[in-house]
């Protein structure tokens, strides 16, 4: 038994940020105080809190170090493990109260979620099996292969009302009472891992902190619907979750908890690994596993559906990891449990990967219904410099933009339809108002004619041509017109692109012009951009008033742009001007502007 657990983040931020040298020196300082037999060091999962990362949360006291680095790792061992001296500079700040050091669960970031997909990220060493187990891992599993039918896994499936985490919603239960009804000598289960919002990261974290939820959720399925093979197709960029998901399989096939007759049962499933190189189209199901079978990443039509004949022409089933990680919680605690979360037609929580203009960047899980407010203002932290709240992005590329008149519409999967954007995978993108919504739309189309596999032309050329309109537009070259023809385009492609990708790849056009209107008028009309981005559309001007003539700005300019003499007033040659901004950034005298 140890005194004192010392966990430390081993997600793939606090890994870039230096962890891995962290518990290096942390082992190293351990052993040199002569405490080895004392202090645990666990290398756990993402602990959510990614802006304040590194992270070292110190048990029993639940102390909770941010923005650790390697030189203060001494100090910690020797004052907090050694001498029981918390290091107060080092105590994230809203732990710090009159009575004391609170809990890091009584913080404005942690104290509003309810975490059911991540509840073991951050908390257990994911390549351990017997820390998984300890947590009632495969206990589900175990319950239901021996006290529950196929059916009636199916049943509590459908009577929880989850519905799939990784798109549109579809529920869940639903998508397996199908695959269970076509009959066939072969089926198989696949996990959908290859999430490629930009901005999103709720999957890899599942994966890096708790790759077993997901072995466990997918033979819970497989037995459900009749398969014995399942396959997870996870993106090459993750090699943390690739890792991690290797080891957690081979730990599961030496406990017997994957192969041959799982616990003591004639029950047989195994799972391996298909590693995506990273086409965001591959997410979508019948690409994805177009992909598993060794083909170019390219989407089928539909019908057949996966449920019919989907990889390898078997019924398939696919969920992606948020899904599965809710599985074996839904079976030990029951129907009713889950269903007290949420909202009438969206029942439980839903993981959000919070980035952009926002203070606490990183990984939220919250019941459905809880109102984007919260989400920014209360657990996010609020948007930095004191800038207003301006839109937020959901559902990524295939989302849209919500602006503040929706900013207290409680988030679910209906009510985020119902004004223009989705749930999507979860990526939540928070923008302030120096953004242009012009140039953010044209942002995300940009990565979709990238992404688009070219097989339909709707969406091969379809978003070229939005994109191309876009940018001429962003450029000064619009008219009110060619905005009519942009949002005619926009639904076209919705409704002649063959998959959901080419079908959703408008979206962030229709809902910016949905609700910003006014900046693309007047990108077209006044040929001038409202929040100052759109570089063709700006001059830099230099206030004769004001002007010191210190010859500052013309010593830094790039193109010699700026002239004057010294102690005179300076102006700036709009036709070399690159707009780079370097001559307003160093103005001592604020004589510089934006026009």
């Amino acid at each position: 038994m140890y005194r004192s657990h010392v966990l430390v983040c081993g997600g793939t931020g606090c890994t870039s940020s230096g962890a891995t040298k962290i518990i290096e020196s942390l082992n190293k300082e351990i052993n040199k105080a002569g405490l080895m037999d004392e202090v645990s060091v666990v290398q756990t999962g993402c602990h959510g809190l990614c802006a304040l990362g590194p992270i070292i949360v110190v048990y029993p006291e639940a102390t909770f170090y941010s923005m650790v680095k390697e030189e203060d790792i001494p100090e910690i061992v020797n004052e907090h493990l050694l001498k029981g001296r918390i290091v107060t500079r080092l105590v994230y700040d809203e732990t710090i109260t009159e009575e004391g050091i609170s809990s890091i669960n009584e913080t404005d970031f942690y104290k509003k979620q309810h975490r059911i997909a991540l509840r073991n990220c951050g908390v257990i060493n994911p390549e351990s099996i017997d820390e998984y187990i300890a947590t009632n891992g495969y206990e589900a599993l175990g319950r239901v292969l021996t006290e529950y039918t196929p059916d009636q896994v199916i049943q509590t499936i459908l009577d929880s009302g989850l519905r799939g985490r990784g798109g549109g919603g579809f529920p869940t239960g639903l998508k397996w009472k199908l695959a269970k009804g076509n009959d066939a000598d072969q089926k198989y289960v696949c996990c959908n891992a290859d999430e490629g919002d930009p901005g999103a990261f709720m999957d890899r974290s599942v994966l890096e902190g708790d790759p077993h939820v997901v072995l466990e959720a997918m033979a819970i399925a497989g037995y459900a619907i009749g398969a014995s093979m399942g396959y997870i197709y996870v993106r090459a960029e993750y090699p943390i979750a690739v890792e991690r998901l290797n080891i957690a399989i081979k730990q599961a096939r030496e406990y017997g908890l994957l192969g041959n007759n799982i616990f003591g049962t004639d029950f047989n499933f195994d799972i391996e690994l298909r590693l995506g190189a990273g086409a965001f189209v591959c997410g979508e199901e019948t690409a994805l596993m177009t992909s598993i079978e060794g083909n170019r990443g390219e989407p089928r039509p539909r019908p057949p559906f996966p449920a019919q004949k989907g990889l390898f022409q078997k019924p398939t089933l696919l969920n992606n990891v948020e899904t599965y990680a809710n599985i074996p919680l839904i079976i030990l605690n029951g129907v009713e449990w889950f269903r007290s979360m949420g909202t009438e037609k969206s029942k439980g929580t839903k993981v959000f990967a919070l980035g952009g203009k926002i203070n606490n960047t990183g990984l939220v899980e919250v019941p459905m219904g809880t109102t984007l407010r919260e989400v920014i203002e209360e657990i996010g932290g609020g948007i930095p410099g004191g800038k207003k709240f301006k839109a937020a992005q959901t559902g990524g590329p295939s989302g849209g933009c919500i602006p503040a008149e929706h900013y207290d519409v409680p988030i679910d999967y209906d009510n985020l339809l119902s004004i223009g954007s989705m749930m999507g995978s979860g990526g939540l993108i928070v923008m302030d108002e120096t953004n242009c919504m012009v140039d953010i739309a044209k942002f995300f189309l940009e990565f979709t004619v990238d992404e688009s596999c070219g097989k339909c032309t709707p969406c091969r050329v379809g978003t070229k041509r939005l994109h191309e309109m876009l940018d001429e537009i962003t450029k000064g070259n619009g008219t009110i017109e060619d905005i009519d023809k942009l949002e005619d385009l926009c639904y076209y492609i919705k409704e002649n692109a063959l998959c959901g990708l080419g079908q959703c790849a408008p979206n962030p056009v229709i809902s910016t012009l949905r609700y910003f209107k006014d900046e693309y008028v007047a990108h077209v009309e006044d040929k001038k951009c409202p929040a100052g981005v759109c570089k063709a559309l700006l001059s830099y001007n230099i206030d004769a008033d004001a002007c010191k003539g210190c010859t500052l700005c013309a010593r830094i300019c790039p193109t010699g742009a700026i002239t004057g003499k010294v102690k005179e007033a300076h102006v700036i040659d709009q036709s070399k001007c690159i707009k780079c901004g370097a001559c307003m950034e160093k103005c001592r005298f604020g004589a510089i502007s934006i026009h």
